[in-house]
């Protein structure tokens, strides 16, 4: 999640977790403290796909976690809070510092919490980065615990309860939207292919669905108020890597994306894009990583990330549009006007 949500969030959990002795010094502490996981960013692993593989890596490890918490709360105990119980001050930095990554879970970017064992981020796809939904009522209660001091713990209690519910509907939200995928391929080629379904920006009602088909994927979106569940499939192509043999960051690429990648040849270069993230042809994570010299002849060259411009600005109230059961707006949030005027500017 974003930064502001891992502050609210960390905010409230050490207030609750402080009780009685939750304080202003308290709620900035324990949202200083649920940012500490992200301040991986700042490591340079030598390329951009690597910084993007390992980002949510060691930092938010529930093996590196935990202790860290009891280092942390003894030193803690020692020098600027004698005065509280050894098992509160454990609990408190053990409840802000894990539910961060445990949060980022939730999301599809996909989080390391078992480094060092070789197991697959956990990216559960039920809600996206930014949710004013889930953040909105942790930061209010957080800044009423500021004014209403003697009930400071109850109310973030309230703000991680009204949330916690929140995360909780996105797990429904996302099953059915499950169902209604698997009815929709069920006796087609697609059925029993792989699929990613996530939301799209800023809610837990229009979901993307990314369905991969040999050397094609077909993309839909669906929306919980829809009347008609069929979804609209857009096939594309999904292109291959151009090379005899791949490369040991390729392979790690694809395995983080779980194979969720397009290669696409645009002019000399050639591009890989992971598909989970974004939509709607843009997509944040996409990688230069080989180029076409003078001879027509392919080599590979250190990733550069690619920058996938602005977004459109009619894709932000189709957006909402679709959201709301416009089912005639297709995956790349547009209808057939849309779509053939933008192509007439463009050329």
């Amino acid at each position: 999640m974003d930064s502001i949500s891992q502050a609210a969030l960390g905010a409230a959990v050490a207030g609750l977790v402080a009780g009685k002795r939750c304080s202003p010094k308290v709620l900035l502490a324990g949202a200083a403290l649920g940012t500490v996981p992200d301040l991986d960013v700042v490591l340079e692993y030598g390329d951009p796909i690597s910084n993007m593989i390992k980002h949510r890596g060691f930092s938010h490890s529930l093996f590196v976690l935990f202790p860290l918490a009891a280092v942390l709360a003894v030193f803690w105990k020692r020098f600027f809070a004698k005065e509280w119980p050894l098992w509160q001050l454990w609990a408190l930095f053990t409840a802000v510092l894990v539910t961060h990554p445990i949060l980022d879970s939730f999301t599809t970017y996909g989080t390391q919490l078992f480094w060092p064992l070789d197991a697959p981020p956990v990216a559960i796809s039920s809600i996206f980065i930014i949710d004013p939904l889930y953040t909105v009522p942790l930061l209010v209660t957080v800044l009423a615990a500021f004014i209403w001091r003697s009930r400071a713990a109850k109310l973030c209690g309230a703000g991680l309860a009204i949330s916690t519910l929140y995360l909780a509907w996105s797990l429904v939200a996302i099953g059915m939207v499950k169902d209604r995928v698997e009815e929709n391929v069920a006796g087609t080629h697609l059925e029993d292919q792989p699929v990613f379904i996530g939301p799209t920006p800023f809610n837990t009602v229009l979901w993307r669905v990314v369905v991969l088909d040999d050397d094609k994927y077909w993309e839909g979106l669906t929306s919980l108020l829809d009347d008609d569940p069929t979804i609209d499939w857009m096939p594309m192509m999904l292109g291959d890597w151009s090379f005899p043999s791949k490369p040991e960051l390729m392979a790690d690429f694809e395995n983080f994306t779980r194979g969720f990648v397009r290669y696409e040849q645009d002019g000399d270069v050639l591009t890989a894009t992971d598909l989970r993230l974004g939509m709607a042809m843009y997509h944040p994570f996409s990688f230069v990583v080989a180029e076409q010299g003078e001879n027509q002849v392919w080599q590979l060259v250190p990733p550069v990330q690619v920058d996938p411009g602005p977004v459109l600005p009619r894709q932000i109230p189709a957006l909402w549009m679709r959201l709301l059961g416009w089912q005639s707006i297709d995956a790349m949030l547009c209808n057939e006007h849309d779509c053939f005027r933008d192509e007439l500017s463009s050329n």
